[in-house]
């Protein structure tokens, strides 16, 4: 099934049940109010969410209304714990290489993962206000999951039966703050203002055959300004989501609704293009010595859309704009 919230003006938003076509909806808080507290009660909620989805796609459902993604807020607007991997393996080595960085990171052999702002996500077509063109504005096309309650010390094998939702995401990076921060070894905090996410989560079933091994097997694509950066297959994880569940949990339980990325979708061959422009950047230095591909500048448009077998969206597409912080105040 595929799940979405409504902004409602609520810190939560309004939980709704979305078809398969991304056309029509219905409200589901008579079941849960939100996505958060759907999956603190998952075991109880499922059953019922899964059968207002069947209603849906019979046509059952006597208040069902047309869905649009400019109303919704991120799946889960705000979340107990945002955690993001760096699980795609090329994509280190080229950053590594390009910027001339430590190859410590080349030689761990557990997940990368580091904890990230989970107060306040963006939905897929809301425009995100920042401080300065001048900080470096960066995109990270990413796949994510979300999990209900996990304990602490748990298998990859087990960690299989938390995933509970999987979504896209635009992790945004200011780069020439980034460097910095990471100079310093104690974490990101300017560099990584929030993250945007696609308009609808969905269950690892909607995925059929193209959901296995704890990665998903499809193409993401990525464009800015209605050009191609990438095109990419996005089950090259290094490790898989059941493996950075495991990992993140080895000393702490994670809560339910606890939001896990891949990190920046990355493949072997270069042909395929970027997910980010830092990579894009690398690949110009590596092969050219210096790199020509800009940051992006306010009022730039980024989508990103994962389709499936048969042509269809599979979440919906992440369509937004960066916007000058004066500006979202003037708004």
């Amino acid at each position: 099934m595929k799940l979405a919230t409504l902004n409602d003006a609520s810190p939560d938003g309004k939980l709704i049940v979305v078809s398969r076509d991304l056309t029509r909806a219905v409200v589901a808080t008579d079941i849960a109010p939100c996505l958060r507290e759907a999956l603190e009660r998952w075991p109880k909620c499922a059953p019922r969410l899964q059968e207002r989805a069947q209603m849906l796609e019979s046509g059952d459902a006597a208040d069902a209304f047309t869905f649009d993604p400019a109303h919704a807020a991120a799946p889960l607007p705000r979340a107990p714990q945002w955690l993001d991997a760096s699980a795609y393996l090329s994509h280190g080595k080229r950053m590594v290489t390009a910027f001339k960085l430590s190859t410590a990171s080349l030689e761990v052999k557990h997940p990368l993962i580091y904890q990230g702002a989970s107060d306040a996500f963006l939905g897929a077509q809301q425009r995100m206000p920042l401080p300065s063109e001048g900080h470096g504005i960066d995109i990270e096309a990413e796949v994510g999951i979300i999990t209900d309650a996990v304990p602490m010390g748990i298998t990859s094998e087990q960690a299989a039966n938390h995933v509970r939702l999987i979504v896209l995401l635009d992790d945004v990076s200011l780069r020439r703050l980034l460097l910095a921060e990471m100079t310093l070894g104690f974490g990101m905090i300017q560099s990584k203002p929030t993250c945007v996410f696609s308009p609808v989560a969905v269950t690892p079933d909607e995925l059929g055959a193209a959901w296995h091994d704890g990665r998903m097997h499809l193409r993401i694509r990525v464009a800015v300004n209605g050009k191609l950066l990438g095109d990419l297959a996005t089950a090259e994880m290094g490790f898989s989501f059941y493996e950075l569940i495991a990992h993140a949990a080895r000393t702490r339980v994670l809560s339910a609704g606890t939001i896990i990325g891949s990190g920046t979708v990355s493949n072997r061959d270069t042909s395929a293009g970027t997910a980010c422009i830092a990579e894009r950047r690398a690949l110009e230095m590596i092969e050219n010595g210096s790199a020509t591909t800009d940051w992006l500048r306010f009022f730039d448009r980024v989508r990103i859309e994962v389709m499936d077998g048969e042509g269809y969206s599979v979440f919906g597409a992440i369509d937004h704009t960066f916007i000058p912080l004066n500006a979202a105040n003037l708004s």
